[in-house]
């Protein structure tokens, strides 16, 4: 136990160092988005918060309106700055709602890569193009510490392991060496 603790906690710090020196987007760009209710919410509930060290984890886990559904709406920028304390929290256990495995892997696993967005309104737009677009702005050792974040959860998480496995080999490895 006491060596996975060590573990945690030097991933943390791993997380936490890689992610330092991202800025906060101003609340003008927050989302990705401004369809639906969620979108808004976010804004309204993030406007004239602080950077991502400074917010509570179950305020985290519930945003927007306890739907916990933030990482889906956040624009490019947005999910580079907030991620890293979604992927903290989730190492403490704090999530129930939010799902960063699930952000970091869709459209990098094989069950969801080739599937078309919308075809009627996005053409040929698959999800790995989506998610290969919108991962393009971390850096190198941000990409390094998400690779450290998916590897412990694959060593965790046998549901999400497949997907963690196939996202790691396809995209986030290489990323992560760039």
């Amino acid at each position: 136990m006491h060596d996975d603790g060590t573990r945690i906690a030097a991933l943390r710090r791993l997380i936490a160092d890689a992610f330092a020196g991202v800025e906060r987007p101003g609340d003008w760009a927050l989302v990705n988005s401004h369809e639906g209710d969620e979108p808004a919410l976010l804004v309204q509930e993030l406007t004239g918060s602080g950077d991502w060290r400074t917010l509570d984890d179950r305020f985290l886990d519930e945003l927007p309106s306890g739907y916990g559904s933030a990482l889906s709406f956040f624009s490019d920028e947005a999910l580079r700055h907030f991620l890293p304390a979604y992927l903290i929290a989730d190492l403490e256990g704090a999530l129930h709602r939010a799902n960063p495995v699930f952000h970091l892997t869709h459209g990098l696993d094989g069950a969801s890569a080739l599937e078309p967005v919308n075809p009627r309104r996005y053409g040929a737009r698959t999800w790995r193009d989506v998610a290969v677009h919108r991962f393009s702005t971390f850096r190198a050792g941000e990409a390094a510490a998400i690779v450290a974040y998916l590897e412990q959860k694959a060593a965790t998480d046998s549901f999400y392991r497949p997907s963690i496995e196939q996202a790691l080999a396809s995209y986030w490895r290489a990323r992560a060496a760039r």
